[in-house]
């Protein structure tokens, strides 16, 4: 049996081929989208949940290292890894907002794949995170199919997230693919993300069509510029027909934490100076709200970090407002900050403006955002999309006769906005945000395993 697979940054889904069309399967209650988080006592947690109550074991020495480190730390800290001690999705972020202090929270690892400087162990701890949540969806999806699955199309983005260019993109396949292989999964392809969303738009097309497929993903944006429609639909090979391609790591969690860092960040000492007149460090603004950057998040929480921010304290001349960086600290506040961001962008898709409430410490504090405060605030994001775009079309060296927009963040107005000032009068279709790189990659899983 076969699956097509988003492990997407922001959303993971699966689908089935049914009577000829992709079909989605419910990974959590009802709902066929689960977030890309995970949830546990601690780090260790997870290489020993994974052997000991999903039969996962280790696929090399330094994973065998890692899980032996993780079970001495356990035992050493009293925490019992029991069959509950891995939490997905929604379950997993409302563990963490409940309890920020006592649980291990990871959004996104898709994130960090193709982080330069991970060492092995670094890659092998990736590799546990990605086989869990690979696991836990293919359980899922069994339980609603009834039958095992074997073999699946896994979606990727043109560049994955890094700095290190295809080096980078190998190290973040080869870890998706030993994850996947690790849970279970025998026969695994990949597919680019937007070329799997055109092929989804593709079967809805009545004429061979030069198309600009522009998905704006939780992690990355990818464009492609592609030659598809009835001539193209049962060609196995689509390399004739592949134009040009673009990506780059820039996303909707990008936008989110660029609202986060503009927005929310000022309550917290943004643009607060010492008592000599000195502005206050902008990393340290940035970093706790950077939730896909190790580096940054590493330096943040870091404990020698504790002794700066108290000094930052001390010399401001608005100690109040510095010390709530310090709760941040303490209680690991940056994902929380990023999602209050997050639902801010949400809440802007279809009105003016949005008002909110955070929480710090014994504070209730006040939110409010408007859509231009929110296109100020991400414009740089934004310019980043749009030289993507112009690159691909300098690539295919013509011009697309329709423009696809897919991915959770292509919803953005404003977004919108700009693919139609770069390519004025070429018309724009919108698919499923969520659902047709999924839909396409299993389109994709028909034409390799039937």
């Amino acid at each position: 049996m076969y699956i097509g697979f988003d492990y997407g940054t922001a959303n993971c889904a699966v689908a089935v081929m049914d009577n000829g069309q992709p079909q989605l399967l419910p990974l959590e209650g009802k709902r066929f989208f689960i977030p890309s988080t995970l949830a546990a006592p601690t780090r260790d947690a997870v290489s020993e949940a994974l052997f000991r109550h999903y039969d996962i074991k280790p696929a090399n020495p330094t994973g065998e290292q890692l899980l032996r480190r993780a079970i001495a730390a356990n035992k050493e800290d009293d925490i019992i890894v029991d069959a509950q001690s891995l939490q997905f999705g929604q379950q997993a972020l409302d563990s963490y907002l409940a309890d920020p202090d006592e649980v291990y929270y990871v959004k996104s690892p898709k994130s960090f794949l193709g982080a330069s400087g991970l060492v092995d162990i670094q890659l092998s701890l990736f590799e546990d995170l990605v086989c869990a949540m690979m696991a836990n969806i293919k359980r899922q999806s069994e339980i609603q199919i009834q039958e095992t699955i074997t073999q699946t199309v896994i979606g990727r983005p043109i560049n994955f997230q890094g700095t290190g260019g295809e080096k980078a993109n190998e190290q973040a396949e080869n870890i998706l693919r030993r994850a996947a292989t690790r849970a279970g999964f025998k026969d695994i392809e990949f597919q680019f993300e937007p070329v799997a969303a055109g092929l989804e738009y593709e079967s809805q097309l009545e004429k061979d069509t030069t198309v600009l497929v522009v998905d704006i993903g939780g992690g990355t944006t990818d464009c492609s510029v592609l030659q598809m429609g009835p001539g193209w639909l049962n060609q196995a090979d689509r390399s004739a027909g592949l134009l040009a391609h673009s990506g780059s790591r820039v996303g909707g969690n990008d936008l989110d934490i660029a609202l986060a860092f503009e927005r929310i960040m000022p309550l917290l000492g943004k643009n607060t100076v010492s008592q000599r007149g000195l502005a206050a460090p902008v990393s340290q603004f940035w970093n706790p709200v950077a939730i896909n950057n190790v580096v940054a998040q590493s330096d943040f929480y870091a404990s020698s970090n504790l002794a700066v921010l108290q000094q930052l304290v001390r010399d401001s001349a608005e100690p109040d407002i510095l010390k709530r960086l310090l709760q941040v600290y303490h209680h690991s506040l940056g994902h929380q900050l990023v999602r209050e961001a997050e639902l801010m962008k949400i809440a802007l898709s279809d009105r003016a403006s949005t008002h909110a409430q955070l929480n710090i410490g014994q504070e209730t504090l006040p939110l409010h955002c408007t859509d231009a405060e929110l296109a100020d605030a991400v414009s740089s994001n934004a310019e980043k999309i749009s030289l993507l775009i112009n690159e691909a079309l300098i690539q295919a060296e013509c011009a697309p006769e329709v423009i696809f927009m897919t991915g959770g963040s292509a919803r953005s107005p404003m977004l919108r906005q700009l693919i139609e000032q770069r390519l004025p009068g070429v018309p724009i279709v919108v698919g499923d945000y969520f659902g047709s790189v999924t839909a396409g990659l299993t389109r994709w899983a028909e034409r390799c395993f039937r």
